[in-house]
């Protein structure tokens, strides 16, 4: 028989063939997602656990013959193969490990594993499988496009509820029993605490993750803050693209609102080079940090020191600040560790400029083209946020060395005070680590830091507050409003008046939120004095992750502030506005103008 008569055998089947093959994909994804938690995260009957995988297994086993029948109904299945290749890897690696299990009793992966000193434990495979369902069951809610075309929601509000999602999945796994150390479990409010701190990648922690969350707890916070950092629908587009197909206009338009780009043509490349450049950093940041863990610093073996490597790496670059030690980079033995002080600022100064500002920088293409012609200069985006970070990040440094000279570094040589005084100054603009001890940290410093906490990171970027360029246009608006200028210029370019608009509703909106949390802290938290309550809720806002050590004494109230006040930092005030905001009728009219006194 030859494809063609093939083809038109199939032909009558292939509608109800595609729709049985869908429905059973989703309905298993579900199930198997519900069988890894129950074994991840309750039973601990080591035989039930044995069943459970047996029965994932049988469940993948499934999903390699619907990729085979979906191969078959394929009519075009050269060029299918080439579309999902990366699913037909993964397929591949199933269906070999599958057939040397059970019917050669010989676990491939997991000898592979073995035989490099690595032995693949129950816990790596339990993470690995999740990850590739979990993977699965959001590229299959995606592909659900009848669902999705009758809600027509804007993208903000698609934005702001695939962070209340990831919340609300942290909050539910971190409160299950076997992802805690504690015997009673993990309380709700800490548990809505944890999960959203990381998956707003600020960083404040009610508990300390390497002592309190078990290895399947510390995953689960490492994920979550991966998928904070990129955004869950950077990650969904990019796999429903990757494995399925490509990008339609309404997912161009989302990313391209949610993403800041330039242009919509320019999303497609910007996603696929966010995706490979992230997992890019943030491996050469796990090779780097694995060769510069001190000689005091111990690990269990060697599948330990790969995985603290990755959890700062991953931890540096999204700006989470999360840490597996007790007092992060402050903690002895890494306190000296100033080649890993280093490689952890580079890796947060990289994902606080903005992935456009990466691309237009550091990408090949435009590294060829400015060897090409020499006089080429950044664009005004790039120019405006590396200038103004580098500006915020030495006048961080000098401040913090003057006025902790004989303070917090006043045990360190000069150069030792200077590198600590520069890294203090980089964690400011959103990463929560930190080497000194904040708490200890003056009040002059301390009301400088919240300065520069509140301006935060660039856009486009994993980090918080208004972001450097909504500061830098306040501060040319206001320049200009000075000097009697018509026009707020940059680089011999005109700012047109929306954006001063839209700098200073973000900074309203930012100033507001700001001030009535405090008001709030200092009702339900009154034991702390209102700098340490002001300096943990701009920490909070703004993404950062710094704190005078009030974090975990703060009430219920106080807690539950910090965490509205995370979300609402990482989503942005002006995307919130946006997203509850209704539409005028028309804007296609003007009043009279009138006169106000001002000042």
């Amino acid at each position: 028989m030859n494809t063609e008569q093939l083809n038109r055998l199939l032909y009558g089947s292939k509608l109800r063939a595609y729709m049985l093959m869908r429905r059973t994909t989703y309905t298993l994804t579900i199930v198997a997602i519900g069988l890894l938690l129950y074994a991840h995260g309750v039973v601990t009957d080591m035989d039930t656990i044995q069943l459970i995988f047996y029965a994932i297994d049988a469940i993948l086993g499934v999903f390699v013959v619907i990729y085979l029948l979906r191969i078959l109904y394929g009519f075009e299945r050269v060029k299918f193969l080439r579309r999902t290749w990366f699913e037909g890897i993964l397929m591949a690696i199933i269906l070999v490990n599958h057939v040397g299990t059970y019917l050669f009793n010989f676990p491939i992966i997991y000898n592979i594993f073995e035989g490099i000193g690595m032995p693949l434990s129950v816990e790596v495979y339990r993470i690995l499988v999740s990850l590739y369902m979990l993977m699965l069951l959001v590229i299959e809610l995606l592909e659900t496009r009848v669902h999705l075309k009758t809600l027509q929601v804007k993208p903000a509000v698609t934005f702001l509820m695939s962070f209340v999602t990831l919340i609300a999945l942290g909050t539910a796994m971190f409160m299950l029993p076997k992802m805690t150390n504690d015997p009673d479990g993990m309380r709700f409010i800490d548990a809505l605490f944890m999960a959203t701190s990381a998956s707003c990648i600020t960083g404040l922690t009610v508990v300390d993750p390497g002592t309190y969350f078990t290895l399947s707890g510390q995953v689960v916070l490492l994920v979550l803050v991966q998928l904070g950092g990129l955004g869950v629908m950077t990650f969904a587009t990019f796999f429903a693209m990757l494995m399925r197909q490509g990008l339609g206009i309404r997912q161009h338009v989302a990313m391209y609102e949610i993403m800041e780009s330039e242009s919509i043509s320019f999303t497609k490349g910007l996603l696929q080079k966010l995706i490979v450049m992230t997992l890019s950093i943030e491996a050469i940041g796990v090779v780097i940090i694995f060769a510069t863990w001190g000689n005091e610093a111990e690990f269990v073996g060697l599948g330990s020191k790969i995985f603290f490597s990755v959890f700062h790496a991953v931890s540096g670059f999204c700006n989470a600040g999360f840490s597996l030690y007790p007092e992060g980079l402050y903690t002895n033995p890494l306190r000296t560790s100033y080649a890993l002080h280093l490689t952890i600022a580079a890796l947060v100064i990289l994902g606080g400029i903005g992935f456009p500002t990466i691309i237009d920088v550091f990408s090949p293409k435009a590294m060829r083209a400015r060897m090409a012609a020499p006089w080429r200069n950044w664009k005004l985006m790039t120019r405006v946020t590396v200038y103004s970070s580098a500006a915020l990040l030495a006048f961080g440094t000098v401040t913090f060395f003057l006025l902790e000279y004989f303070n917090t570094l006043s045990q360190l040589s000069f150069v030792e005070a200077l590198i600590a005084s520069f890294f203090q100054s980089m964690t400011t603009r959103s990463s929560g680590f930190s080497t000194v001890d904040i708490s200890a940290v003056s009040i002059p410093m301390l009301l400088i830091m919240m300065m520069l906490m509140f301006i935060g990171a660039s856009p486009g970027s994993m980090g918080g507050g208004i972001k450097t360029t909504t500061f830098t246009v306040i501060i040319l608006s206001v320049w200009a409003t000075i000097v009697g200028k018509r026009n707020i210029e940059i680089g011999k370019r005109t700012i047109p008046h929306s954006a001063s608009y839209k700098a200073f509703a973000v900074f309203t909106f930012a100033v507001g939120f700001n001030i009535l949390f405090v008001i709030i802290l200092s009702i339900s938290d009154a034991q702390f004095d209102i700098v340490r309550l002001a300096f943990e809720q701009i920490s909070a806002f703004a993404t950062v992750g710094l704190s005078t050590g009030i974090t975990a004494g703060l009430s219920d109230v106080g807690k539950t502030v910090i965490v509205l006040s995370m979300y609402i930092g990482r989503v942005g005030t002006l995307t919130l506005a946006l997203a509850i905001s209704t539409r005028t009728t028309s804007t296609a009219y003007k009043y009279p103008d009138t006169h106000l006194a001002i000042g």
